[in-house]
């Protein structure tokens, strides 16, 4: 982490912008020099800090050297951050802007300091810290550290810690793996029509066991008949393309390399497997294990393609490699093998054949096979952990010995520090330095916690770790730090919404958590909260800067934990599975240095003031605290808050009127029980996300916060809110106010009307008013409709307006006609539930409007539509094409349309007089998932053979027997 921590900090000096115009503000200003002498030195200390991040394993002094920088480098990013807070509130306060100083992307105006002494300490502390970092300097020369930039200039090549592999395997060694293997193996023989030189990547974790896997597959009798010729090349990293363009060539049977020159050996490969003069076309397996490189000029100077041309139809390339980006670049996403975990029976042969090697008197041992399950839990399937453990405990004779093996903290046995961290520290050595740092971060979580992706992105921003030096909004590179770790398979257990297949949320292995804790072991720390002195499951030291507290009782905030960490350097405070009902203010008002605080699923009914006064907090997280019924004032002077999460605090009925000071504020959730927003909020004009359905007015209010307080919101990308009007005729022009359309960067839009169900009658009329009022930007991504029940739909839902619109929800709804969804363009996921609102009229059929097909003009409808979900329709009766259709006439315009071409995804659920789905369904959609449940009459008119060509049915709950066909698959909520 100290090489992410040198990289974040330089480019905050390297930003800083001084300008004085009077003599009165040169005592701050006078510390540029020490400013500038300290970037020097961390500058020079960068270039040998990824050879010493290297030697830290290995070496414990380097590993204090290493934490000694860090220290420092900290001491310097809470100075500059205080320093930048008390700019930003005097220009908040309007004073004069006579001093700038600016990082991160910001330019802050500094009027005069009042208070002598604030820039005599800002001054002093970065020279004392300037003395520090000089020490520290010095102290690297002692350890002959290798500088990056000179191994660069020399072409010097780092040590390969890399393994080399064959294609050689003990099959009486391996366990599992069958049915994958039998799936691929099919697969490399099947013809298959397109180019030739199929590449088929395997991807997974290190030690999960890709190699293994290749060799089980390489050494099948059925493929070593098929192929003609074999090759297996170990490819590893550096991507060296004249090695491996040479072992390719000898493993394809040439006899000697003459030239160095790449295009000379791949000249010699072509003429090895071209065909000859009275010879068959040779069929080619080649084998390329442990491929790195995400460079499309790496891979395409191989020039695979173009060689593989020149083999008979039915050759083959398997790829064995730890990140899906390999996958991408060669162009196989489709034909990519994710690779599984081993199951617990398997696991555990596996293990026995290595711990019980010649000790089959011990393996009948019920002491022993009880330790044994409880160990292969432990290493959940991996099988490098497996086989490293059992080798261990191989040489263990005593039950004793084994107990405390189980007992101990995995990542601590120095086996395991060897054998198993070595290939996940070659994964972790090649991730940039921003994703370094988000991963170990998750190190402050427990083990088998499911993480949410997006909470996990905002604490990344609380801690800086996201935006350093670039121009880009912080949540979007969050999402592209996930999305790099899900695909270097740090992240498994995935949950995704049920419709958009988008991923939610994650775990993480057991090993993979081990090896974060393994490398952050002096940052952070977890603990339970038993007893009077709480027990420890990492170790405590005066430098962790991230505390996880867990099981901590119903009573206050324990107050041993002041005699194991120094509060006054945490960055993060967080509880799980935690009952906690209060906070002392003395310990927060020594979390000085706070930027994270997560106290989630407790029993706090009240907060201390003093949480006013943790100015570097950037996350608070106070949600499903059903027992807090209000927020201290002071909360108000969080500078810096980004993220202030109250969700599922169903008694907090209000917030502070002051949050206006919230400045900073970026996203604000307050699902829970608050009556109104304050007016205040208008103020934040940075947030991104409002969420939670609390009431927007569509009347001016001293109080609430109104629509006409949106109008300057125009960096909202995510909004949830609920429509509420004392008057409602006046309520489109109220509405109109927020000027929904001028916010371009809006791509998430969820509108709730009608919370009161007695006005719904008397203020339909009005609905399609407000909802014209309430016109988007075209830009919009996702649109919910909660309770909608005017007669016609907005002009905006009639035409291809929002040609973006990838995902729409329609809830609760009275409305007797569909809007024409059919004519936007990029609709992919289309969700109608509940179109019976309160019994009133109701949704008895789908037809024409739906398909939103114009005869003039149309050739398609719902182009990109890949998921229908159709939920608690009770009164649909009837799904017809509709139109000229009905006529019977061979040429009518909707049979001539192509129709949901791209659908895959079909839901079905508690539609119970449906009888029978449309014509173009059941004979031309290409479904793979089709899924009816509680629907007593449609399932007897489905034609076998179209059930026959899906290969994913579920049908329950329906009136016939239950048909499960292929995966099993679960209804999306409604």
């Amino acid at each position: 982490m100290a090489e992410a921590l040198v990289n974040l900090l330089v480019e905050q000096l390297g930003s800083v912008v001084y300008h004085h115009t009077s003599e009165g503000v040169k005592l701050v200003l006078n510390a540029k020099e020490d400013v500038d002498k300290f970037r020097s030195i961390l500058i020079l200390i960068q270039n040998v800090l990824q050879d010493a991040e290297k030697k830290q394993v290995e070496d414990p002094a380097v590993r204090d050297w290493l934490d000694k920088l860090k220290d420092v480098s900290y001491k310097m990013d809470d100075v500059l951050d205080a320093w930048n807070t008390e700019i930003g509130k005097q220009e908040t306060q309007g004073s004069d802007a006579e001093v700038r100083f600016s990082f991160r992307s910001n330019c802050f105006c500094l009027a005069r300091l009042n208070e002598v002494t604030r820039r005599y300490k800002i001054g002093r502390a970065i020279k004392d810290l300037n003395a520090e970092l000089t020490k520290i300097d010095v102290d690297k020369n002692q350890f002959s550290f290798q500088s990056t930039m000179h191994a660069a200039a020399v072409n010097v090549e780092q040590p390969n810690p890399r393994s080399f592999t064959s294609s050689f395997v003990d099959i009486s060694t391996t366990f599992g793996r069958q049915v994958q293997k039998d799936r691929l193996v099919t697969e490399l023989l099947r013809p298959r029509e397109g180019r030739p030189g199929l590449v088929i990547p395997i991807v997974g974790m290190g030690g999960l066991g890709k190699t293994t896997f290749a060799q089980l597959v390489f050494n099948d009798a059925q493929v070593q008949a098929h192929f003609d010729l074999k090759a297996w090349v170990c490819v590893s990293d550096p991507f060296d393309v004249i090695k491996i363009a040479k072992a390719i060539f000898r493993q394809l049977g040439g006899t000697r390399v003459t030239s160095d020159e790449l295009q000379t050996i791949l000249d010699d490969i072509q003429n090895l497997v071209k065909k000859k003069e009275d010879e068959k076309e040779k069929k080619i397996l080649l084998v390329l294990d442990d491929v790195w490189t995400e460079d499309d000029r790496e891979w395409d100077s191989l020039k695979l393609q173009v060689l593989m041309q020149s083999c008979a139809k039915g050759s083959r390339v398997l790829v064995t490699t730890r990140k899906q980006e390999v996958a991408r670049i060669m162009k196989a996403t489709s034909d990519m093998i994710i690779l599984e975990k081993l199951s617990p029976e398997d696991s555990l042969k596996l293990f026995y054949n290595v711990a019980f090697l010649d000790r089959e008197q011990d393996k009948s041992n019920e002491g022993f096979g009880n330790i044994a399950e409880k160990i292969v839990r432990k290493c959940d399937g991996l099988p490098l952990v497996l086989k490293t453990l059992g080798c261990l405990l191989l040489y263990k004779q005593t039950i004793g010995e084994w107990e405390e093996v189980l007992n101990s903290e995995i990542w601590k046995v120095k086996v395991v520090q060897e054998e198993v961290f070595r290939p996940l520290l070659l994964s972790y050595y090649d991730l940039a330095l921003e994703i370094k740092s988000c991963l170990l971060y998750c190190a402050t979580y427990p083990k088998d916690f499911e993480y949410k992706k997006e909470i996990l992105i905002e604490q990344w921003m609380s801690q800086g770790y996201l935006n350093v030096g670039e121009n880009k909004e912080e949540a979007t590179q969050g999402r592209e730090v996930f999305t790099k770790l899900v695909m270097r398979c740090f992240f498994q257990d995935f949950r995704q919404d049920a419709l958009t297949k988008e991923i939610i949320g994650c775990k993480i292995h057991d090993t993979v958590h081990d090896f974060v804790q393994y490398l952050t072991q002096n940052e952070c720390l977890t603990m339970e909260a038993t007893g009077t002195h709480g027990t420890e499951t990492s170790s405590a030291n005066d430098r962790v800067r991230h505390l996880t507290l867990m099981s901590a009782p119903e009573r206050p905030f324990p107050s041993f934990i002041s005699n194991l960490v120094n509060r006054k350097i945490l960055r993060t405070l967080a509880t799980f599975g935690s009952r906690i009902t209060a906070i002392d203010s003395d310990l927060i008002s020594q979390l000085k240095c706070l930027r994270t605080l997560n106290l989630s699923r407790n029993k706090i009914w009240q907060l201390p003031e003093e949480i006013g006064d943790l100015t570097h907090l950037r996350y608070l997280d106070l949600s499903h605290n059903g027992t807090l019924s209000r927020l201290p004032e002071r909360v108000c002077n969080l500078y810096n808050l980004q993220t202030l999460r109250l969700n599922g605090c169903r008694y907090l009925e209000e917030l502070p009127d002051n949050m206006g000071k919230l400045i900073n504020l970026k996203h604000l959730h307050v699902d829970c029980g608050l009556k109104y927003l304050p007016k205040g909020i208008r103020r934040i004009r940075n947030l991104r996300t409002l969420d939670g359905g609390t009431s927007v007015y569509c009347s001016e209010d001293a109080k609430a916060l109104t629509f006409g307080d949106l109008r300057m919101m125009n960096q909202l990308r995510r909004l949830d809110i609920r429509i509420e009007s004392r008057v409602w005729e006046n309520a489109a022009s109220e509405a109109e106010k927020a000027e929904l359309n001028q916010k371009l960067h809006l791509s998430y839009l969820k509108l709730s009307l009608h919370e009161n169900a007695a006005r719904v009658w008397e203020n339909a009329a009005s609905d399609g008013r407000v909802m014209n009022a309430l016109r988007p930007h075209e830009n919009l991504d996702s649109l919910v409709i909660w309770k909608y029940h005017g007669p016609t739909w907005p002009n905006w839902m009639t035409t291809s307006y929002l040609t973006r619109l990838t995902v729409f929800h329609l809830c609760d709804s009275n409305s007797s006609v569909l809007p024409p969804l059919g004519k936007l363009p990029s609709l992919k996921v289309v969700k109608l539930v509940r179109m019976n609102y309160l019994d009133m009229s109701r949704l008895k059929e789908i037809g024409a409007e739906f398909y939103g097909v114009e005869e003039e003009t149309s050739s398609s409808s719902f182009p990109s539509l890949e998921t229908l979900f159709l939920g608690c329709l009770l009164s649909l009766e009837k799904w017809e094409l509709g139109g000229k259709a009905e006529e019977g006439s061979s040429n009518s315009q909707m049979k001539s349309i192509s129709i949901m071409p791209r659908l895959s995804s079909l839901h079905i659920v508690e539609c119970p007089e449906l009888k029978q789905l449309p014509d173009f369904l059941l004979q031309n959609a290409p479904l793979q998932n089709l899924l009816i449940r509680r629907c007593k009459s449609l399932p007897a008119s489905l034609p076998d053979e179209f059930i026959s060509r899906i290969p994913n049915v579920t049908i329950k709950n329906s009136g016939v027997d239950p048909l499960f066909k292929g995966r099993e698959i679960d209804a999306a909520e409604y």
